[in-house]
């Protein structure tokens, strides 16, 4: 049986998609699995030996790139079809792999859809009506359209991933070497792509105070320089590698962390796939919720939230992130337990 799974970006959601390859191999467990991903996702997919085939392509290359690698896969002859993505671009494969939905006419469910539940987005985020189930899990909600094939497990434990030598070598020596042998250490995760979604700096250095227990390292990109800020909270338990580590390197991190705080990103959603213990500080966004049992999930509740999908909007009350505030470091610091 081959089957495919089209999900082309973004990292947190190429991340929680990856989840559905634990539950094909489960119910179908010789199975080829293949993956239509775009180029420079690329590394991400390669972490999973379970995947059989990954089909890159160039988004420089445009619609006609993406015409010519599907009439590519039309020639694989895929058993199962996912589209885990439903854009224009995984429109245009669906349209060459099985025109106007026709090839579920001679085999019930061969290709399945992730729907984004765009009208109940709309009331949520333009009315504040909430009609999506709460709290949202979005690396449940790749996995359910699969139930149409029969696939419900998805939590068998997975302790193989592939990350490149070189990777595994620079996290040893930048990582697990400065830690004291027997230390307890935990991953911090500080940064988001958008202010409304970030705990506050100080309440990060706060907690690395609280806890003169542990040790902690802190990821982020090479323009997080308020990670700095939270290493001189505790220069001697600190280990700062924004801007050290490649997107690879930080996932392969978080792998080796015994326990991981993040905020809404792409590494909680890497910590929810390795089924990391840790805690997952939510505040406006509503898709962020982690699904792995381990991680606890610290938020208030306000009437205001969600407010929006990704934190790219502005506060809607006088209090700003008020959400956030609101989670005290204190609250974090005590709840940490490995």
């Amino acid at each position: 049986m081959k089957i495919l799974i089209i999900r082309l970006s973004s990292i947190g959601d190429i991340i929680q998609c990856m989840s559905v390859v634990t539950g094909i191999k489960n119910k179908f467990p010789h199975a080829e699995i293949h993956w239509v991903v775009r180029s420079d996702m690329e590394s991400l997919t390669k972490i999973d030996p379970r995947i059989s085939k990954i089909w890159a392509f160039d988004r420089k290359e445009g619609f006609g790139g993406v015409f010519k690698l599907g009439a590519k896969l039309k020639k694989e002859k895929f058993d199962l079809i996912y589209d885990a993505h439903s854009n224009i671009r995984s429109n245009i494969f669906k349209l060459v792999l099985c025109p106007f939905g026709l090839c579920n006419l001679f085999k019930k469910n061969k290709l399945v859809t992730r729907h984004k539940d765009r009208f109940k987005r709309f009331l949520l985020f333009n009315f504040g009506i909430n009609k999506l189930p709460k709290p949202f899990r979005a690396l449940a909600s790749f996995q359910t359209p699969l139930q149409k094939w029969g696939v419900n497990e998805f939590n068998t434990p997975f302790d193989k991933w592939n990350f490149p030598h070189e990777t595994e070598e620079k996290i040893n020596t930048l990582v697990l070497k400065n830690i004291p042998q027997g230390q307890n250490w935990v991953t911090l995760v500080p940064s988001a792509a958008w202010e409304l979604k970030r705990w506050p700096v100080e309440y990060w250095q706060q907690l690395v105070q609280l806890r003169e227990d542990l040790h902690f390292v802190v990821l982020g990109g090479p323009g997080d320089t308020f990670c700095e800020d939270i290493k001189a909270a505790a220069p001697n338990r600190v280990i700062n590698l924004a801007g050290q580590t490649s997107l690879m390197e930080s996932f392969c991190a978080v792998w080796h962390s015994p326990y991981v705080i993040s905020g809404d990103t792409g590494f909680l959603h890497a910590a929810d796939l390795f089924q990391k213990p840790g805690q997952a500080i939510i505040g406006p966004t509503a898709f962020g919720y982690p699904s792995n049992p381990k991680m606890k999930i610290m938020e208030v509740d306000l009437p205001c939230r969600p407010c929006t999908k990704d934190g790219s909007t502005a506060c809607k009350i006088k209090e700003k992130r008020k959400c956030l505030m609101d989670i005290s470091p204190r609250m974090v610091a005590d709840t940490i337990s490995f």
